[in-house]
């Protein structure tokens, strides 16, 4: 990843856009696409050819206290039986989920996301591990199985209680350690709470450790995130996410208790994009994709060199062949050939559940052309290259036939020094790494026809 990035380029690009975490993007999925539809698509899923492993993704929304910067799907409480209530409407959504699916098809991947899954109690935590092993297969020996966790609400027994069911990666949140920022996102946390966090899961030898980041906060300076910087890479986490704050309150309303007066001007945070690939470049962590950095031996950096890595609802993962089935409130499933997301108000999901009904409300089945251009946007956002002559050769397509007005759009990319065309490929150079999103817009065939109104935060 470069180290300088002239400014007048990137507010050139600094636009709204998606992140492609799936493509199509939610704003084109449809309410018409609903729990028949989903029933239909699991059941088709068990005859795949060859078969597909599964991805399980369980969202727990609850938490302590309100992140301003947040863009999740929460739900504020301190009530421990409120999620003990949760966890007996997964059992039950499980027990929908379970009999659509071939139980030979093995769990490759399990995640915990929210929300806090460390707002789960241990006794809840092994509780919710019990019913997923009663409905499905994991692979525990060589599956990732892994773990958002809140330092703040991480105790040491809470952490020895998700070694002792099975997970093998943590990811913990952090953002910034500026007191000042801290305070004006209401997340207070320091640098000594998350070292003492961090020091015990190195103890109980997870696999692997991720951090969160978040650049573009209020506040935020060049100096104290370089600060920050320094303080993780003295960690030495297996992975880095540095994300880009997504000011979003039409949104997410709660968005509005931090004004825009207090972000960064465009200069500082351009000057923070060029910062973090300078700082982690220099700390010896390779550049995988979109927000994310890895050490040169992790499983992330092999896939991507050896043209394996994916990019789903969980971010960068290896387990390209697998169905991701999403449960729990506003919770995704993606599937080969179609998306859904679940009903999103916790009272709409309780009732589905209880009634032994799927808590899919929206979705969409893919076309030939939509999963040609997913597959497009993947290589630009995993392999930072695009194969022309083999990339669509499973569609039996010609690249250069089938999107030839998209390389000629992308020509204005050739000119300002972000993408190189070859005869055989077009490839990512350093400085169009940071932006990946606006390459990957050229092939979205949606963004012309999107509803109107703000929906994507900006690509910078």
């Amino acid at each position: 990843m470069t180290n300088h990035v002239d400014i007048g380029l990137l507010r050139k690009y600094d636009r709204p856009g998606p992140r492609y975490t799936s493509y199509p993007t939610a704003p084109v999925w449809t309410e018409e696409f609903g729990e028949k539809e989903a029933r239909e698509e699991l059941l088709r899923s068990n005859n795949a050819t060859p078969p597909r492993d599964l991805s399980l993704y369980f969202h727990i929304p609850f938490c302590e206290s309100l992140c301003y910067f947040c863009g999740c799907s929460t739900i504020i409480t301190r009530d421990k039986a409120k999620a003990e209530e949760y966890n007996d409407f997964l059992a039950r959504e499980m027990g929908v989920i379970a009999p659509l699916t071939d139980k030979n098809r093995k769990v490759v991947q399990l995640h915990l996301g929210g929300g806090t899954p460390s707002s789960l109690t241990s006794s809840q935590t092994r509780k919710l591990f019990r019913n997923i092993d009663q409905h499905f297969t994991v692979d525990y020996k060589g599956g990732e199985i892994s773990v958002e966790i809140d330092p703040r609400e991480s105790s040491s027994d809470y952490l020895e209680t998700l070694k002792s069911v099975g997970v093998n990666r943590i990811s913990m949140g952090v953002q910034d350690f500026d007191p000042a920022v801290q305070t004006a996102v209401h997340r207070i946390q320091p640098l000594e709470l998350t070292e003492r966090v961090f020091r015990k899961c190195r103890e109980l030898s997870f696999h692997s450790i991720n951090i969160d980041l978040i650049y573009g906060l209020p506040f935020q300076t060049v100096e104290g995130f370089s600060k920050t910087l320094d303080q993780i890479v003295a960690l030495s986490p297996d992975r880095i996410a540095v994300f880009n704050y997504a000011h979003v309150p039409w949104l997410k309303k709660h968005m509005v208790l931090i004004r825009e007066s207090t972000l960064p001007p465009p200069d500082v945070k351009f000057a923070l994009i060029s910062l973090i690939g300078e700082k982690l470049g220099k700390a010896g962590y390779r550049f995988i994709g979109m927000d994310h950095f890895a050490k040169p031996d992790d499983e992330l950096f092999r896939a991507q060199i050896d043209k394996t890595l994916y990019r789903n609802f969980q971010g960068y993962t290896t387990k390209k062949n697998a169905d991701l089935l999403g449960m729990g409130v506003t919770a995704i499933s993606m599937l080969n050939e179609a998306y859904w997301q679940n009903v999103k108000a916790l009272p709409d999901y309780a009732a589905r559940t209880l009634s032994g009904r799927i808590g899919a409300f929206r979705g969409f089945r893919l076309s030939k052309d939509d999963r040609m251009r997913r597959e497009i946007i993947s290589r630009i956002m995993c392999d930072l290259e695009i194969d022309r002559k083999n990339v669509l050769a499973p569609y039996g397509e010609s690249f250069d036939d089938y999107f030839a007005r998209e390389v000629g759009v992308l020509e204005e990319f050739v000119s300002d020094g972000l993408i190189e065309i070859a005869p055989d490929k077009i490839l990512i150079t350093s400085l169009g790494r940071i932006f990946l999103r606006n390459i990957a817009m050229v092939f979205d065939a949606y963004l012309k026809e999107a509803p109107k109104g703000p929906l994507f935060s900006r690509t910078l």
